[in-house]
């Protein structure tokens, strides 16, 4: 039997969205994954680090599943609740974390790291990771890329402009920096919300996706989604990333 709004808005205004971990999605939201497999690709490069900095963390969640880490590992975090899921998961692998607005200047000395790494970062300080980078060192990071989910942004807020996540626009700020872009991929992946439970959960966690969300601001275009989800089938929408690696 099909579960009213009510039902489902309740349930997903209730639910915990701190950290990184979007399990509560499975089977009513799905993403296609980068065909480049960052955790894989991070591994690697951890494997084979000395001293490495992860920077916004968030919960701990990529970090943590990182097979072996660098002798020093370090992570970075802004956010409260975040740090308290970061400190539980990391710190018993032997990783610092260190509470941080994550702007300029980050904590840390020049030439400090071999390796740099950040998943989804808000921003990119390039200026700062060069700086913090040791010679030969290497920046590693997956970003959102332009217009993101921009079908549920535009849903709820009109038409919107261009967005500055432009994966050229990451090569020229590094280079400006003073970093070698090495490598440089992006891809655009769907996605499919099966319930509006979904997008209301979605929308709380993921909060740049409509900045002044709020279930009862919105209330009127949720109802509607959810009639046109039961109508005609999940909302799609498509999720955009890219893959940047430079070298000090």
């Amino acid at each position: 039997m099909n579960r009213t709004f009510d039902d489902l808005v309740e349930e997903a205004e209730s639910v915990s969205v701190d950290g990184w971990d979007f399990s509560w999605l499975d089977g009513r939201a799905t993403e296609a994954r980068p065909s480049w497999g960052y955790a894989r690709l991070l591994a690697g490069r951890m494997a084979t680090a000395e001293a490495a900095l992860d920077i916004e963390t968030g919960g701990g969640e990529i970090l943590a599943g990182v097979p072996k880490l660098p002798p020093i590992t370090v992570a970075t975090e802004s956010w409260p609740p975040n740090l308290a899921l970061a400190a539980r998961r990391l710190r018993p692998r032997g990783a610092a974390l260190v509470a941080d607005d994550e702007r300029p200047r980050l904590p840390f000395r020049a030439d400090t790291f071999d390796l740099v790494v950040s998943r989804h970062p808000v921003h990119t300080w390039w200026a700062e990771i060069a700086r913090i980078l040791r010679p030969g060192g290497t920046y590693f990071s997956q970003q959102v890329g332009p217009r993101s989910v921009v079908e549920l942004s535009e849903y709820f807020l009109g038409p919107l402009d261009g967005s500055s996540r432009d994966p050229e626009k990451a090569r020229a700020a590094a280079e400006q920096a003073g970093l070698t872009v090495t490598d440089l991929r992006a891809e655009s992946l769907r996605m499919e919300f099966r319930d509006i439970g979904a997008v209301i959960y979605f929308l709380r966690k993921v909060i740049w996706t409509v900045p002044d969300f709020s279930v009862g601001r919105y209330r009127k275009e949720l109802r509607e989604l959810h009639e046109r989800i039961q109508e005609d089938g999940p909302f799609v929408a498509h999720s955009t990333r890219f893959l940047i690696e430079a070298r000090a």
